[in-house]
């Protein structure tokens, strides 16, 4: 879990927790697929203390509330304290805004819908609050502290897939060829984590993942790599500071239900919401 701005992460989190203190946090999850669906789940069975899911949005845009009943999107902010965005860019990018307009906080998972700055900007305008799920991405803690202490150099973020998984409608007939056949790695697209965004949609959230948490995107680069080899899809990050040189690589295990996502995203969001809902010992 991160908040946006990273300056003010550590007071927000704090004066939150307080405004909570002795109340219930209301969560409303917008998504039932591979991710949604087991945090929705986890929390109507009360696995997250001082959390109580009030109800789950489906793809028309209806409520279904916990108590039986049903409302619309536009009764959000009267029921809910935290919105778990779990429904792709589309879905942060419709109702976002609204829900931070209207004071009501979102934790985002379709990140890479912030390589567009005009859909960065209204989500960070406020009242309501921003978070970023990245918890299944190693090493972004410590790429803040470096980029708030002003020592970063340059961050490049390096994602190896299946080549088959790489395909895009903007390809043309012998790019895609080329691709399918390669019995080699090679390297696909190089560029800003923007350009790869609308380059890669599907391949996007660690990349400006990783652009958020350094806070400057022209110091990021992000290389899309194709790899014949891959068992499972690789991320590399390498960040150099005149404070130290770091790297992290990360190879998560696909969900059994959707191989698109992560097994190990549904739990780093809910350990997000535990961070939210004001555990008594948090690593911030």
């Amino acid at each position: 879990m991160s908040g946006v701005d990273s300056s003010q992460r550590s007071t927000a989190f704090l004066d939150g927790a307080r405004d909570r203190a002795g109340r219930t946090l209301r969560v409303v999850v917008v998504g039932d697929g591979a991710i949604g669906r087991p945090v929705a789940r986890r929390l109507s069975e009360c696995q997250v203390p001082g959390v109580e899911l009030v109800g789950i949005m489906d793809v028309d845009g209806g409520v279904h509330a916990t108590d039986g009943g049903r409302f619309t999107a536009s009764d959000l902010p009267n029921v809910a304290d935290l919105v778990i965005e779990a429904a792709g860019q589309g879905a942060l990018a419709e109702l976002g805004p609204r829900l931070i307009a209207a004071g009501v906080d979102v934790l985002a998972l379709s990140v890479g819908a912030l390589a567009d700055p005009e859909l960065r900007a209204d989500l960070q305008s406020g009242p309501g609050r921003l978070f970023l799920s990245t918890g299944a991405v190693g090493g972004l803690d410590l790429l803040r502290t470096v980029a708030d202490a002003g020592t970063l150099t340059r961050v490049t973020i390096e994602t190896a897939k299946l080549p088959a998984t790489l395909i895009q409608d903007w390809m043309s007939p012998a790019q895609r060829t080329a691709l399918l056949e390669t019995t080699s790695r090679v390297e696909v697209m190089r560029g800003s984590p923007a350009i790869i965004a609308r380059s890669f949609p599907r391949s996007t959230n660690v990349a400006v993942s990783v652009a958020m948490a350094a806070d400057d995107w022209d110091r990021v680069q992000a290389v899309v790599v194709a790899d014949p080899a891959a068992t499972l899809t690789t991320h590399v990050i390498t960040v150099e500071a005149t404070t130290g040189n770091y790297r992290f690589e990360i190879r998560n295990h696909p969900s059994p239900t959707n191989p698109a996502t992560s097994e190990l995203v549904p739990h780093a969001v809910l350990r997000a919401v535990r961070d939210l809902a004001g555990r008594p010992v948090t690593l911030i």
